[in-house]
């Protein structure tokens, strides 16, 4: 008995429905434009304590993420990286930020949204919103 419920506590957090993130912007563009999906764009600043906790609080185990994961293609850039992004389209002071763009007309879907602004009831929206 011991046993079976070592392993349910071990395999269970590995099946935890989560957002497949990329972490190149140029690699989920061409995978949003070739699957038809949009582009869900995370613009964080790295080793950062509140882009943390979103992730966790928002990006996971959600009911929405199942959505997110089937319409979208998700992508973290970290401002200030080496690795290259569209900063002019989108710029921002403000950290995290997040953006929802039809990858083909490089049209933002819905405003940005920022910090305490990205939350589980506005995703949930977006994604029931949204067409694909």
């Amino acid at each position: 008995m011991r046993r079976l419920l070592l392993i349910a506590v071990l395999i269970l957090p590995l099946a935890a429905e989560h957002v497949h993130w990329l972490g190149d912007y140029d690699k989920a563009h061409q995978k949003a434009l070739w699957e038809q999906k949009m582009l869900l764009v995370l613009v964080a600043k790295r080793n950062s304590h509140q882009t943390a906790s979103l992730l966790k609080t928002v990006f996971m185990e959600r009911p929405y993420i199942d959505q997110i994961n089937k319409r979208a293609v998700a992508v973290i850039v970290y401002s200030g990286s080496q690795s290259s992004y569209p900063v002019e389209m989108y710029y921002t002071t403000e950290f995290p930020a997040l953006f929802l763009v039809d990858p083909k007309h490089e049209l933002f879907l819905f405003p940005p949204l920022y910090r305490q602004a990205i939350t589980p009831k506005r995703l949930s929206i977006m994604f029931s919103k949204s067409s694909k």
